[in-house]
């Protein structure tokens, strides 16, 4: 009997030798998966977050353009031309078309009659133009017609590059006088998402991709298409000869995880990519949003180094195992040995006990040392937050004395005035001087307000006002600043022309601007300042220009960007602000040059009534 426990003893340690391999080896492929999974949740929840940012720029692309169409169906001018197309009106309407998409950077405008065929269009000039050609087929042109507007993605019968096509119906249903159609083209949006480094593209609810930023994939598909629809899709020349295939993707096991076969089209690498997808909120009706995120180096490296940890891991753990299998070995040996090597064994004991001591000193030592660590790390979070929180005040605070600073200049230039009437005896001239005072102090109690509305994003009750009214209060303002400089102030065009807005934020505006322009002025002889008030097709325009020296490339690429200045004293505010209150009015404010080649700020607003 003893003799075959000697025979099954080795067997049994094989046995247990394969069968802690066989454990081994799961752990590392379990922990591997789960980091895997991990990461996987990562790369989706990176993915995710990064959808809205590409929505809102396809979103934005197209919203700048559908109101062109609109504004178009009820102009005076595109009316007359459908109802008498006479050779001058279709000249005037050709240029029209022209200017609005060169306004615009629209790809191309053109007019299309109730028959079909586009009458006048922006790029009447060119050897592919629009003009003479038969639309009726397109189903943009017809659901116009039907609906009164319609939008539609398709590659272009005469320049053969793909656009959204946005079309509204001029007149009524029962008497349509024709289409005016605005065509965009995505290249923007596209050459946007290339720069992400991830596949992005967007599909109709029929699941063909229309806009991507992987040019061959324009035109396939989310799933096979039958030959029949294939073949409808052809004869109704929306994708031009497109085959319709589909796209080199399917899945790869795994939620979200899709794989993109090798030998693919060009512009996107084979592999994993996690797929992310959602609707495209405020886009054309149906469409969906997917971005395909780069998976397989993320998934093999968290993959890899977590099975590389845990392999470690447990074979530190085996080593341990090993080693106190073998002390214990020993020990029982030694004991069987005991009368002969008590001594030297007492002394292996002690030095063993000594090791074990100062490795749990050590580990003590390090625990402490963490503990520490993750204390000074709190600590500094918190003072990045205090700092944070003490860099917003600062902001703000600069944003206040920006503002206030030419009203405070003026009350003290009024004051001051007003003791001068007092002395050679003019008390009334005195009093008005007083009354400005009193004006302007409630003047920066409304700036202080606009400031905080600003934080908080609200807005201030708007009136019915003329732009002239809106240059007096400014110059007033600004009189004694004026007179300093010896600049000239000339006011030229409608002096009538009505805005609805808050007067104390567009005066703040205009008292920026003019400001500006006294600064630039310094040092030029003859100073000029051109006020110019105007307006058409329902837009209040006032422009303030100088004859300066104008602004440099590198200064305009950044006018609007916050504590960014050329002026020694200057805090790079007061654009930002009037920009801000220029678009809460449902205005913009664009910067150019003036006629006397210096500077020249526009500032647009919807005209009262319009």
């Amino acid at each position: 009997m003893g003799r075959f426990d000697r025979l099954l003893h080795p067997r049994r340690r094989l046995v247990a030798a394969l069968a802690a391999l066989a454990a081994f080896a799961l752990a590392v492929e379990g922990v591997g998966r789960l980091a895997e999974r991990s990461a996987l949740a990562s790369l989706a929840a990176e993915a995710r977050s990064a959808l809205p940012l590409a929505s809102s720029a396809l979103r934005a692309e197209i919203d700048r353009q559908r109101a062109v169409p609109v504004v178009l169906a009820e102009e005076s001018t595109v009316r007359a031309v459908l109802a008498e197309p006479t050779p001058e009106r279709l000249a005037g309407a050709d240029e029209l078309l022209r200017r609005i998409a060169d306004g615009t950077r629209a790809s191309v405008v053109y007019l299309v009659d109730r028959g079909g065929r586009a009458i006048a269009a922006s790029n009447y000039r060119e050897p592919d133009s629009f003009v003479g050609n038969d639309f009726r087929f397109r189903q943009y042109v017809q659901r116009a017609l039907a609906l009164g507007r319609a939008e539609q993605y398709a590659l272009g019968t005469v320049s053969r590059r793909p656009g959204l096509y946005i079309s509204q119906r001029i007149g009524t249903a029962d008497e349509p006088l024709g289409v005016v159609v605005a065509k965009v083209e995505l290249d923007r949006v596209e050459a946007e998402w290339r720069q992400t480094g991830r596949p992005v593209f967007a599909a109709d609810g029929r699941g063909i991709v229309l806009a991507t930023s992987v040019p061959d994939w324009r035109f396939r598909t989310l799933e096979p298409v039958a030959p029949e629809e294939a073949t409808a899709y052809r004869e109704s020349l929306q994708f031009g000869e497109a085959p319709l295939t589909p796209l080199p993707l399917a899945a790869a096991g795994a939620q979200d995880l899709v794989r993109l076969a090798a030998g693919s089209d060009a512009g996107a690498k084979p592999g994993r990519y996690v797929e992310v997808s959602g609707a495209v909120e405020g886009g054309p009706e149906g469409w969906r949003l997917t971005i395909l995120a780069p998976a397989g180096a993320a998934l093999a490296q968290a993959g890899f180094l977590a099975r590389l940890l845990t392999a470690l891991a447990l074979a530190l753990l085996a080593a341990a195992a090993t080693f106190v299998w073998r002390r214990r070995t020993r020990e029982a040996r030694r004991r069987a040995e005991m009368v002969r090597n008590a001594a030297a064994l007492e002394a292996r004991v002690a030095e063993r006990t000594t090791e074990l001591t100062e490795a749990y000193r050590d580990l003590q030592r390090e625990m402490a040392e963490r503990r520490e660590a993750e204390a000074k790390t709190l600590r500094l979070r918190d003072d990045l937050a205090q700092a944070n929180r003490l860099a917003t005040l600062g902001q703000i605070a600069a944003g206040v004395a920006h503002e206030i600073n030419q009203p405070v200049a003026a009350i003290r230039t009024y004051a001051e005035n007003a003791g001068r009437f007092l002395d050679v005896g003019e008390p009334d001239t005195a009093r008005a001087n007083m009354g400005t005072v009193v004006g302007l102090t409630a003047r920066i109690g409304a700036i202080t307000e606009t400031l905080r509305g600003l934080a908080r994003r609200a807005r201030r009750p708007s009136e019915r006002l003329a732009l002239s009214e809106v240059v007096d209060g400014a110059l007033t303002i600004l009189d004694s600043r004026i007179a300093e400089s010896g600049a000239t102030v000339e006011r030229v065009g409608e002096a009538a022309l009505r805005v609805e807005a808050d007067r104390i934020g567009l005066e703040q505006v205009l008292v920026n601007l003019l400001r500006n322009a006294l600064d630039a002025l310094a040092g030029t002889p003859e100073p000029r300042i051109r006020i110019e008030t105007g307006g058409g097709a329902g837009v209040a325009r006032l422009t303030v220009s100088d004859n300066g020296p104008g602004l440099a490339p590198q200064e305009a690429e950044r006018l609007f960007t916050p504590f960014s200045t050329s002026k020694p004293q200057g805090l790079g505010l007061g654009l930002v602000i009037s920009q801000d209150i220029v678009t809460e009015l449902g205005g913009r404010l664009t910067a150019g040059t003036g006629p006397d080649g210096g500077a020249a700020f526009t500032i647009e607003l919807p005209e009262a009534g319009s």
